[in-house]
């Protein structure tokens, strides 16, 4: 049987690499991986798109709550929260698109996390108890 020629001139002009090899008439599945600058332009396009979306919608979003308004009808008002909630979730997916692609690009390059510390502070309390907190924090300090 006749072996796969990897010097592909269509495969290489076209800048692709073959899905499977053949050997010595068995055929040998490989996994092709996005280069980091293909997963980059895919990235940037979806990111891109999501912000259309959402800024697109929240046009709608204002021109519908001027319907609603206007008509103080109770469909109109039932839009106006599904957009809405369709725009929260489109913004839950952008988040959740960043978040997964660090998480990718750290897996594929986890001695770039190594020493990075994350300190997450949260207060609870009003204005003054802040400020009369951090006054103290600096009296202890000075």
């Amino acid at each position: 049987m006749e072996q796969y020629n990897m010097s592909d001139e269509i495969g290489k002009s076209l800048g692709l690499e073959p899905l499977n090899d053949v050997v010595e008439g068995k055929v040998i599945e490989r996994t092709v991986v996005p280069t980091d600058d293909k997963m980059d332009k895919d990235y940037e396009y979806a990111r891109s798109n999501f912000y259309n979306v959402i800024e697109s919608g929240t046009e709608a979003l204002e021109q519908m709550l001027d319907v609603a308004k206007a008509s103080e009808h109770p469909r109109a008002y039932e839009v106006v929260s599904t957009i809405m909630k369709t725009l929260v979730d489109a913004n839950k997916d952008l988040v959740k698109m960043s978040t997964d692609k660090l998480k990718v690009e750290s897996e594929s390059n986890p001695d770039s996390t190594k020493g990075v510390t994350t300190n997450n502070n949260l207060f609870v309390g009003s204005t003054n108890e802040l400020q009369q907190l951090l006054k103290d924090m600096k009296e202890n300090d000075g």
